[in-house]
């Protein structure tokens, strides 16, 4: 392209695909979550295809924890949630392998004990694991879902989540020592008691057929923050799918210009 006016090719720039929508009542709704996902396909651009036309760079969604959704679907696995706030859902991704998956839920069942919190169960999250492409499915990790409540000693949420930061540092240092499982076999997109985050390295149009609750009726929210990765200066895998735990962020913004110039660094 050429300069036209005050248009100056050299300045065009790519990153990745970002949104946040919110309800500043902080009314929960479907309408949020469908904003947000809305928001996601229209981002579609922004983000990045392997040679496989169906392998994404990664997508994803973070929501407020939607408590009717989740207890419906806790009920269907004979698990008893209190009130909300007193009750966190660990979103994992864990080894495929049956005997490392176990090991790793042995460990995260007697960390979360040895805190003093109460462990009320696991959960498969369901998938259609047809959805992805092939190089994406051949690092798809197994995906579940764990339950826990806060013991009565703790007197806040704020101090609940404190707790569960420090149990799920825990946790992922005796699994990274004990097991030697590196985070293309265990990673933890979310652990809280607030939120929750739903992604994978899937094309934005993926991350519904992917994953069924994000359609269910009573999934509901106050925010949605989603993203779509274009990978640069890493390689697309499943656990560096954003949005991460706290953040979600465009990485680099790489303009031609900027480009350029780095080459011409190098090129002694």
């Amino acid at each position: 392209m050429e300069k036209i006016g005050m248009y100056d090719p050299s300045f065009e720039h790519d990153a990745c695909g970002l949104g946040f929508v919110v309800d500043i009542s902080g009314t929960k709704s479907r309408n949020i979550i469908d904003m947000g996902l809305e928001m996601i396909r229209n981002l579609e651009h922004r983000g990045a295809v392997g040679a496989e036309e169906n392998t994404g760079d990664g997508a994803g969604i973070s929501i407020q924890i939607p408590d009717e959704f989740m207890r419906k679907a806790c009920l269907a696995e004979n698990i008893t949630l209190p009130e909300a706030g007193r009750y966190a859902v660990g979103m994992l991704f864990l080894p495929q392998n049956n005997v490392l998956r176990k090991a790793c839920e042995n460990i995260i069942e007697k960390i979360i004990d040895d805190e003093d919190q109460l462990m009320l169960g696991w959960r498969d999250v369901p998938i259609d694991s047809s959805v992805p492409g092939k190089g994406s499915k051949l690092m798809m990790p197994y995906i579940r879902q764990c339950f826990l409540q806060a013991n009565d000693n703790i007197t806040s949420q704020d101090e609940f989540e404190r707790k569960l930061f420090l149990i799920r540092r825990i946790i992922d240092k005796r699994i990274r020592e004990e097991l030697k499982c590196d985070r293309s076999k265990y990673y933890v997109p979310s652990f809280s008691s607030r939120v929750i985050i739903y992604k994978g390295m899937l094309l934005a149009d993926q991350l519904t057929g992917f994953y069924s609750d994000l359609l269910d009726p009573d999934m509901k929210s106050a925010f949605a923050m989603i993203h779509l990765r274009f990978s640069t200066n890493t390689f697309p895998t499943w656990d560096l799918a954003h949005p991460f735990r706290m953040i979600a962020h465009n990485g680099e913004i790489n303009t031609l210009r900027g480009n350029k110039n780095w080459m011409s660094a190098r090129e002694a």
